[in-house]
């Protein structure tokens, strides 16, 4: 029975609920050890009509990668060979099945959402996870990642950790002690009252204090922490028991899987056989069942762990070391021997870098770092403890651990200053760099980029350059022509990939030579290399700089085609926004709205907060053009909250926001600090400055935007940019000719309709009204189709104020109706790709691809799939 967690309960039962009507959702339940989380699992699982699988993190395993995802996934990996192929790979590598291969940590958080989806396909099913905080990172990640997308699938997710573990986006259920009468109900009668006193005034409604202080309660007036005091009632009991027991636990409490067979097998070298396990069992302190020992609290594996004498314990490290012989075990070994180890020992630091090596490869970031940490405090030799912390720092770096990476630099630059070494140095700059530019500090980590690219060459310097050009794009222009003029004066071979990238870029930036086209840059690039180079998402993003949109958007659409298939998820969201931009600029805004929309999502799951703020100011922008101030609000607040990367975009959007409803002040206010500059925003909202300028009959406050933009006009050679120039000039000399010029040229479907706007009401404003209703209607109907509700009025009212009546609103078209992800997943149904390619492509479960085309399909007036084919389904 469960004293005073009524309302805690309800919040269980009501997740189950939902997941048993095909629903899927999860819960972190947060609390400090011995609240009661265990007994909430405990309740969840006790249902009887949902299958369970449950799983615990360990402490001694946070250093493996994808361990506890394996001990909670390991009853049903018999399943594995239903996933994508490109899935099935991604897990078997991360548990040691398979080969290692590169790929993207996050496939195996899309494997996990696919393989509990296949499973939940027989009924409703509960994931229990107890112990969270203890999972290794890359376990954690996988999980949270498959947990944020569950859906439509029937799946109830539960984990339960203690503070300070936290769960982005998922929805949490904190554990407070219990009230004063649950905590009496509890205590039980039969205590005397000056114990029942002192034990309800310091357990303060903790459960698992309640149960045990009792057996350890004193009158010295003194007591130590209370999790201190849990334990030590724990020891307690270990110490009464035989002392062959003792030993097995104390085994026990080192291997971290609860193998019973290697659990016996090191405890051979004490004399302890399985039969001295039953008086610990007897005590409740562990349970025996199919092959594993489980200790019945983690404070009770705590207690006993600890309480082993320092000499015993290497002893016992040791000998789970020698029982963990096979070439599976080979990293749980390397661990063992680690903990064992008296002093450097290079054999062991050689055995453990391998192991960071294969965590390494497995995307197991947080894992290496430790290891290669630990291989350095082993090591002999000055030059390789140098190494491995290089190592260390470049792993911790990747992993995010941000305070970990400094530490490392440290000790490493530390080395370096009495052994020399030119290549290590810049790796640990390199290293320093980006955790500088993750903590916010895109000053510092400029500084070092620039000086470690200084201070080696080649390859290596181009790549530190290219990541200072990504920090001093939030710096400010002179930072970006330095950078820009560095890369220029860098010597590389004509073979190196990154060679026609670099000129592409020095070319862009400089503005003062002709640009290559990027599709020459990709295939250039290509040629040295099998596969797609990560540097190519830099030359995308060059390519808007420079005005090539068009080969931008192909490029784009290649890259993430080539992401999806795979399974490099992280990359996608930088690459999703170049195409939503691409998309935008071709006035295919409701494709934009649907690319953006997936792209901040994979954001936000993968925790890459820049392109959050990115994208989210990009959507801010659609739905100003929309009109839809609420919403361009929010997500514009969201953007400039969250860092530099989205301030342009966001900016841009509400001066669009406040130039399309007549707020022309603040436009011109918002756009003028932005207006200018190397960033796509900057360049691009020029126009936009300009008419503001000119309305408030201040032109002269877009001068030197407007010179800049001349320059990048010339530069970039297209068409529509000549187009949009002209129709600044015509706003500046209130000049027909130039308005006639700008619609003579190419241009994108929006700005062409903004022109015949601003064309249209010149000419009314001339008494031309005939002449100008041509140009009204025809940018009204770009408007309505497009959904630009601000501009689309403003064409209807200049329209009826040329005595011609402006006709009705049509109504939303189909697309209107589907949610981004919707039009997404019909497009691709449409294609015939089955409910499993399209989830695969768009990292969703296929039960959650068939609930959104349930959704779909009467939106649409079908009624199957076949059907969908004989729908217009493109902007």
């Amino acid at each position: 029975m469960l004293y005073g967690r009524a309302a805690e309960q309800a919040v269980i039962d009501r997740l189950l609920s939902e997941a048993r009507a095909g629903r899927s959702g999860a819960l972190l339940v947060r609390g400090e050890p011995g609240i009661g989380k265990t007994a909430l699992l405990d309740h969840a699982a006790a249902g009887g009509d949902m299958r369970v699988i449950r799983g615990t993190g360990i402490e001694s395993e946070a250093e493996l990668p994808f361990a506890g995802l394996h001990l909670l996934l390991r009853p049903v990996l018999d399943r594995l060979d239903a996933l994508p192929e490109q899935q099935e790979r991604a897990v078997r590598a991360a548990f040691g099945l398979a080969a290692v291969q590169a790929g993207d940590r996050l496939l195996v958080g899309l494997a996990v959402l696919s393989l509990l989806s296949e499973l939940a396909e027989d009924g409703p099913l509960l994931v229990l996870v107890d112990d969270a905080q203890w999972l290794d990172r890359a376990s954690t990640d996988a999980l949270l990642f498959a947990a944020r997308r569950l859906d439509a699938e029937g799946i109830a997710l539960i984990l339960a950790a203690r503070d300070p573990f936290t769960a982005q986006g998922i929805a949490e259920l904190p554990l407070r002690g219990l009230d004063a009468s649950a905590a009496a109900a509890l205590l039980g009668p039969d205590i005397d009252p000056v114990t029942r006193f002192r034990v309800l005034a310091e357990a303060q409604g903790n459960p698992l204090a309640l149960i045990e202080l009792p057996r350890t309660a004193s009158g010295d007036g003194t007591a130590p922490p209370l999790t201190d005091r849990v334990q030590h009632a724990f020891l307690g009991k270990v110490r009464q028991l035989p002392e062959a027991t003792q030993g097995l636990l104390a085994v026990a409490s080192a291997e971290e899987t609860g193998d019973l067979r290697v659990v016996l097998r090191a405890a051979a070298e004490f004399g302890d056989f399985l039969e001295d396990l039953h008086p610990a069992e007897s005590a409740d302190l562990v349970r025996v069942e199919a092959g594993t020992v489980t200790f019945r609290h983690p404070l009770v594996r705590a207690a006993v762990y600890q309480g082993i004498p320092p000499s015993l314990r290497l002893a016992v490290h040791g000998a789970l070391a020698e029982a963990l012989d096979g070439p599976e075990d080979s990293d749980r070994r390397a661990w063992h021997l680690a903990m064992a180890a008296t002093g450097p020992d290079e054999e062991v630091a050689a055995e453990l870098e391998r192991t960071a090596a294969r965590a390494s490869g497995r995307s197991g970031h947080a894992a290496a770092a430790s290891a290669y940490e630990r291989a350095a405090r082993l090591s002999l030799r000055p030059d390789t403890r140098a190494r491995r912390l290089t190592l260390a720092a470049e792993t911790a770096a990747w992993a995010g651990q941000l305070d970990r990476t400094a530490a490392f630099v440290e000790q490493g630059t530390r080395l370096l200053a009495v052994l020399p070494d030119k290549t290590l140095g810049a790796r640990l700059t390199h290293a320093r760099a980006t955790a500088d530019f993750l903590r916010g500090a895109p000053r510092a980590a400029y500084e070092a980029l620039v000086e470690g690219a200084a201070a080696t060459g080649g390859t290596e310097a181009a790549r530190m350059l290219f990541q200072a050009l990504h920090t001093a794009w939030y710096l400010g222009a002179p930072e970006v022509t330095r950078v820009a003029a560095r890369l220029g004066e860098l010597p590389l071979p004509d073979g190196d990939p990154l060679a026609p990238i670099v000129a592409f870029v020095t070319a862009t930036l400089s503005r003062d030579g002709k640009i290559p086209p990027l599709a020459e840059v990709v295939a250039r690039s290509r040629e040295t290399r099998a596969r797609c180079p990560g540097d190519l998402v830099l030359a995308c993003g060059m390519g808007l700089v420079a005005g090539q949109d068009e080969e931008v958007a192909e490029t784009a659409r290649t890259l993430v085609a080539e992401a999806r298939s795979l399974g490099t998820i992280g990359i996608l969201p930088t690459l999703l926004f170049f195409l939503a931009e691409t998309e935008m600029f071709h006035g295919r805004h409701r494709d934009a709205l649907a690319t953006a929309t997936e792209g901040l999502r994979i954001a936000r799951d993968t925790g890459q907060t820049q392109w959050a703020g990115q994208l989210g100011a990009f959507l801010a922008y659609l739905a100003a053009l929309e009109g839809d101030e609420e919403r361009c609000r929010t997500l514009a607040d969201e953007a400039l909250a969250a860092g530099p990367a989205g301030h342009g975009w966001a900016t841009w959007a509400l001066g669009v926001l406040d130039l399309g409803k007549g707020r022309i002040e603040a436009a011109l206010s918002r756009l003028e600090p932005v207006a200018g500059g190397y960033q796509v925003a900057g360049t691009r909202c020029v126009p936009d400055l300009v008419e503001a300028a000119v309305r408030l009959g201040a032109p002269e406050r877009a001068a030197e935007a407007l010179s800049g933009y001349r320059t990048w006009v010339a530069g970039t050679g297209q068409p529509w940019a000549r187009a949009l120039l002209a129709r600044c000039q015509a706003l500046l000399d209130d000049s027909e000719e130039h308005f006639v010029e700008a619609l003579r040229a190419e241009g994108r479907p929006f700005e062409r309709a903004r022109t015949a706007l601003l064309y249209g009401e010149w000419l009314r404003r001339t008494r031309r009204k005939a002449d100008a209703r041509p140009h009204l209607r025809a940018a009204l109907e770009v408007f309505e189709r497009l959904a630009a509700t601000p501009w689309a009025e403003r064409a209807r009212a200049e329209l009826n104020a040329t005595g011609s009546t402006a006709p009705a609103a049509p109504a939303p078209g189909l697309l209107a109706l589907l949610t981004p992800q919707e039009l997404q997943i019909v497009r691709l149904a449409a294609r015939g790709l089955s409910n499993r390619d399209i989830a695969a492509q768009l990292f969703l479960s296929p039960r959650t691809v068939g609930y959104h085309l349930y959704k779909a399909y009467p939106k649409l007036g079908v009624a199957s799939r076949g059907e969908l084919a004989t729908i217009a389904l493109s902007d």
